[in-house]
């Protein structure tokens, strides 16, 4: 076969299949009388093998030591080029963020392209300092995708706050980014995600991703989800507000929540049947106990008052001796807000 008859098969250029043959990597098996490169079967399988390995990412150079040497171990090679070709993605991912920031910015002329790169630069700074002041700047819009991406990747606790009171403040919330968070496989990212929505709490979207964060592997993301939705009157979050207790876990936030869902009577039932089932189980040793009272005189109406006045008789001294005293404290009327708004 005469090498224009092997570009057209191949799909390799004669241009490229005359390079290959001056590297050494295919050359043409025999020549015709006058002098044309001619190339066998064996010649055409080699170059589809060349263009397989380049397909790869190898460079001539590799492919050409791959198919010199027949025990030429692959395994090392291909996971560098896997590595590479991640880092490679990873840069195209952080530069199409970063035109996507600058086109929802809509600039104008490129004096405001510019500025917008200068405050993604200044979000990814490595000093705490810088990247907080650029969360709080307000002369640039900046898309809630970078901004839920910023709180996503923030582990310091200043800067997180202000991105998330930044991104409250924007258009749309990130809720979109923020979804993505709580499915992240790193709870560290999750609990990030999840301080993000409950900030936006009431907000379209917002109760529906916390309400699916109740089912969260992770404690503290279910713990987050539940004091919110707990102090918006949603009963899905008493499990998680009783198990909190329970493990002494930010216990008094979670019983300050169940006594916010129990000043509706319509409630209340299921707050305090969730409380005094725990009472009974077989692991409620007297801190357990002690705690489960605290929460209990959050709980209005007679029920919860009956259950402090059977444990101020628990067998236990410490348990009966805070149990009588809470059972003697002036009941808080049920729909009666305490101190909240004061």
């Amino acid at each position: 076969m005469l090498i224009g008859e092997v570009a057209r098969r191949s799909g390799v250029s004669a241009r490229m299949l005359r390079h290959y043959d001056a590297l050494g990597l295919v050359s043409p098996s025999g020549r015709t009388v006058g002098g044309y490169r001619e190339y066998s079967a064996g010649d055409v399988r080699r170059i589809f093998a060349v263009e397989g390995l380049r397909s790869l990412g190898l460079s001539l150079e590799q492919v050409g030591r791959a198919l010199a040497d027949p025990h030429f171990a692959p395994a090392a090679l291909v996971a560098e080029l896997v590595r590479a070709a991640e880092e490679r993605l990873a840069r195209e991912r952080e530069l199409l963020e970063r035109l996507r920031a600058v086109e929802g910015s809509a600039p104008a002329d490129w004096p405001d392209v510019l500025r917008v790169v200068g405050l993604l630069q200044e979000l990814a700074a490595p000093s705490a300092a810088r990247r907080q002041r650029a969360a709080l700047a307000d002369d640039l819009p900046v898309p809630a995708g970078v901004l839920a991406g910023a709180v996503l990747a923030e582990d310091d606790p200043n800067v997180a706050g202000a991105l998330r009171w930044a991104l409250a403040r924007s258009g749309d919330g990130g809720l979109s980014a923020l979804a993505v968070g709580l499915r992240s496989g790193d709870a560290a990212v999750r609990r990030r995600a999840v301080r993000a929505v409950a900030a936006q709490a009431g907000t379209p979207g917002a109760d529906d991703l916390l309400r699916g964060a109740l089912a969260d592997p992770d404690a503290a993301v279910r713990g987050d989800a539940a004091l919110v939705l707990g102090r918006r009157g949603e009963t899905a979050a008493v499990p998680v507000l009783v198990a909190m207790v329970v493990a002494g876990t930010a216990d008094v936030d979670a019983a300050e929540a169940l006594g916010a869902l129990s000043r509706d009577p319509a409630d209340a039932g299921a707050v305090l049947t969730a409380l005094v089932a725990e009472l009974g189980a077989p692991g409620a040793g007297p801190a357990v106990r002690i705690r489960l009272a605290q929460a209990l005189v959050e709980v209005p109406g007679p029920a919860a008052r009956e259950a402090l006045r059977r444990l101020a008789t628990d067998a236990d001294p410490g348990v009966a001796l805070v149990a009588a005293a809470l059972a003697g404290m002036p009941e808080r009327p049920a729909g009666d807000p305490g101190d909240e708004g004061g």
